[in-house]
């Protein structure tokens, strides 16, 4: 059985393949975010602690968390999430889904670092790997620095350097959500004119209504007009 180590402080992973069933029956029957000691995988991992975050069996149906069965099975889906993207509004689908409980119908489980043990473990906690890429929302960035409202994101935003041949240049993502005195001015710009077409639009329905009022005035007058000379031509004839 292969088992999926990864490290989230360092940002690295490895890749065990154990054929000992002494150690691989110290996960049957465990639960999905569980934790485990280092030891049972071998001496190396002494003082570590693993916590159990999924895995996939033979046929490549991945765990998913809240299913408590030993197994697969199907379970319909009408929220998008893990084994399960909805492409329409009001869609349902049915996904054969592996449960939460371990077994020995498994192929791969993945396991996370909790607490690092005594010595290093190569290709694991002996060197740092950071993230390529870094947030692009400006909350997201915010959150990663510590930052105030105040502060600027755009000196923290995370670029990457592209040598080609003797030049260097980098590369940054455009950020998201970016609230700028730019930005402000424009809504406050937006906001203004439409205030200023709801008064216009106002306005000119009251002249229009007055118009309309004039105009059936003026008719009711022709018409009476009309008739007072209808009524004159009667008489003198």
């Amino acid at each position: 059985m292969k088992f999926n180590i990864s490290n989230p402080t360092s940002g690295q992973q490895k890749l065990l393949e154990i054929d000992d069933d002494r150690k691989i029956r110290q996960f049957y029957d465990r639960r999905m975010g569980q934790e485990i000691n280092g030891d049972v995988i071998g001496e190396e991992y002494n003082g570590y602690v693993f916590r159990l975050t999924g895995g996939n069996d033979k046929q490549g149906f991945p765990m998913k968390q809240g299913i408590l069965i030993n197994g697969r099975t199907r379970i319909l889906f009408r929220k998008p999430g893990k084994c399960y993207w909805k492409k329409r509004t009001g869609g349902r689908r049915r996904r054969a889904v592996r449960g939460a409980i371990y077994g020995p119908d498994l192929a791969v489980i993945n396991l996370r670092i909790l607490k690092k043990g005594d010595a290093d473990i190569e290709k694991l906690t002996d060197a740092e790997n950071p993230n390529r890429l870094g947030p692009k929302r400006a909350n997201n960035i915010r959150k990663m620095f510590g930052l105030r409202k105040v502060d600027d994101v755009r000196k923290y935003v995370v670029a990457r350097s592209i040598t080609k041949g003797d030049k260097t240049f980098y590369k940054a993502p455009k950020i998201q959500r970016l609230v700028t005195e730019r930005r402000i001015r424009r809504k406050k710009l937006d906001k203004r004119n439409k205030q200023d077409r709801y008064k216009a639009g106002k306005v000119a329905l009251e002249n229009y209504e007055k118009l309309l009022s004039q105009v059936a005035k003026d008719k009711k007058a022709a018409k009476d007009a009309a008739k007072k000379e209808a009524a004159k031509e009667a008489v003198a004839k």
